[in-house]
């Protein structure tokens, strides 16, 4: 299918279930590489991804078999050391988790660099920190070469707490000789459930949930019948349906105990969540007002590593706040090509933009009453100043901008003209503001820049 043809002001209503996690799904996956034995997956989605990565799995020697439309047995009796399919690798960046489980088995692996989508750079260093301190060599060329011998329990730091990484680095250390401690660790839902089938194959991993995981290799690891849980972003996406539809919708079998920050997040929108036992009520029906922090401050929703807001539900949020009466701001800290997708919603007339303190990866969702949304590049400079219809003004920033004066009239002296250090900085650097604004940023002054920055949205100099 080439297009999709949406027809929209349509109220939804009824049941829906989440599919099992597919950020779970597909590290069980390449974990069941580990076992002479079969080992089923059970839940697992029928998604392009995980029939990708089982279609490499299979052409290293390993014999897939669905017995039900989410049920997948894998016997990697067969299996062999062999190079990985190239153009296979390049679909999925899942190909990267089939290192530590290789490397694990058979003491070697070559693998050529894996694709996915393009949300901003997605650093390999953490993967090969953890294969080194597990005592193997790894060399960077077209692709990754990796070997050991012998792996080694070790103590190590991940620089960042990065899922694949972590996945990687635990598959490896159930299989290494001795401990092994993980610190910095990843703890996201899919971590977890990683670590319990790995647990059920026979491996002994303490810490599960935690950014401290410890783990005592085994030599080898058996079968095991394993259920995947189910998918917290793709229940996040259901909320942020609920909402722009303005429907009531009941999400069944929700993985409520790992929704508490996505809830949080949500309700910051104004939208109604409920968990009923195992189920949770999205109520969207109305007019969601966003929730304002204290002192009228406007609310923020930013991700980060779990137990944070989750990445992949920041565009949801996005879209959702669309829908909601007042400003939020989003920040997206983690990737920074994610935001680009808001030029659409400009095109569509929806209220999104740049913050008015211009701060990269973040954007401004807002709908007044008696006010059309503008873009800042296509209409110029958005309006300016809490005098203007419509426009609420920033209590914080003004809060900002008084210590901000009482601290240069600190730093000057008494008796002093405390302007005196602003205007000659100013004065140094006047003839080259300009030309070093356009160097660091790349693009033009206002709106989205080509490295992925946002520029305030015309501020003028105090003179």
């Amino acid at each position: 299918m080439s297009s999709f043809l949406v027809t929209g002001g349509r109220e939804l209503s009824g049941a829906i279930r989440p599919a099992g996690n597919k950020n779970a799904a597909l590290p069980v996956l390449a974990a069941t590489l580990m076992s002479a034995e079969p080992v089923t997956v059970r839940n697992v989605p029928g998604i392009r991804d995980v029939h990708t990565l089982l279609d490499i799995m299979e052409s290293l020697g390993a014999s897939v078999t669905w017995t039900g439309p989410h049920t997948v047995v894998v016997d990697a009796a067969g299996a062999e050391a062999r190079d990985l399919d190239p153009e296979l690798s390049e679909r999925i960046r899942a190909s990267i988790l089939l290192a530590g489980p290789l490397l694990a088995r058979f003491g070697s692996l070559s693998l050529p660099p894996p694709g996915g989508d393009v949300i901003g750079r997605r650093r390999l260093d953490t993967h090969l920190l953890a294969f080194r301190a597990l005592g193997a060599e790894v060399e960077t060329s077209a692709g990754l070469d990796i070997s050991a011998p012998a792996l080694r329990g070790a103590s190590m730091f991940l620089d960042e707490p990065s899922v694949t990484a972590t996945e990687n680095a635990v598959m490896a250390a159930s299989m290494a000789e001795g401990r092994t401690v993980i610190r910095n660790a990843a703890a996201e839902p899919h971590v977890q459930d990683l670590c319990r089938l790995l647990n059920a194959m026979g491996a002994r991993i303490e810490g599960i949930g935690t950014s401290n995981l410890v783990i005592e290799g085994a030599s080898t690891l058996g079968g095991a019948d394993f259920e995947i849980g189910a998918d917290h972003v793709e229940t996040g996406s259901f909320i942020g349906l609920a909402a722009v539809t303005r429907s009531r919708l009941v999400i069944e079998d929700a993985p409520v105990e790992h929704l508490d920050s996505t809830l949080l997040g949500f309700r910051r929108l104004g939208i109604d969540c409920r968990v009923e036992g195992r189920n949770l009520v999205v109520d969207g029906r109305g007019e969601p007002v966003i929730r304002m922090d204290a002192f009228g401050h406007i609310p923020k929703v930013d991700d980060g590593p779990w137990p944070a807001f989750p990445a992949d539900l920041t565009s949801i949020a996005v879209v959702a706040a669309t829908s909601a009466r007042g400003t939020v701001l989003v920040h997206e800290k983690m990737f920074e090509s994610r935001m680009f997708f808001t030029d659409k919603l400009v095109s569509m007339h929806h209220p999104v933009r740049p913050p008015p303190r211009g701060r990269g990866g973040s954007v401004e969702a807002a709908r007044r009453q008696g006010r059309e949304p503008r873009h800042p590049r296509r209409d110029g400079h958005a309006d300016r100043g809490a005098g203007r219809p419509g426009r609420q003004p920033d209590p914080q920033r003004g809060a900002d901008r008084t210590r901000l004066r009482e601290d240069r009239r600190a730093a000057a002296g008494p008796g002093s003209a405390h302007r005196a250090p602003r205007v000659a900085v100013r004065g140094r650097l006047a003839a080259r503001k300009r030309p070093l604004r356009r160097r660091l940023t790349g693009g033009p002054r206002n709106g989205y820049t080509s490295q992925g920055g946002i520029e305030p949205a015309g501020r003028r100099r105090r003179r």
